[in-house]
């Protein structure tokens, strides 16, 4: 384990508990399996990164946006870590948090459609 291991997997722990609104809102949607059946965990480290939502069956990150990503800084932030979970084969789904708040059917049909499409896919590999 990396020196910076223990310090992320600390982190990770208080962005679970420290939980915004749109957060607890989707987690109860996608938790225990209640999304498709499908195992999702919440913030959880990939390399470098803490990805907001995550299912490994189906290679799928979900991010939730605060407005403190209309800022150029962050973006350029989520441009790179974006770049870096799909280059470990993850497809990652950003929505505002406001989405989710307000329009969360929309956000659970994007999301199931992502993952049986990541579902056929991987089916189809070797």
């Amino acid at each position: 384990m990396s020196a910076s291991k223990p310090a992320q997997l600390g982190r990770a722990r208080a962005l679970r508990k420290a939980q915004t609104d749109a957060e607890r809102r989707i987690w109860q949607r996608l938790r225990d399996r209640r999304f498709l059946g499908l195992k999702f965990r919440r913030q959880v480290s990939v390399g470098p990164y803490i990805v907001d939502f995550i299912c490994c069956e189906v290679s799928i990150g979900i991010e939730l946006d605060g407005g403190q990503h209309n800022e150029w800084t962050v973006q350029q932030y989520d441009a790179r870590r974006s770049a870096f979970l799909e280059a470990e084969g993850f497809t990652i789904l950003r929505y505002w948090n406001s989405e989710v708040l307000t329009r969360m059917d929309q956000v659970l049909e994007a999301i199931r459609q992502a993952a049986v499409e990541r579902r056929t896919l991987k089916s189809l590999l070797p």
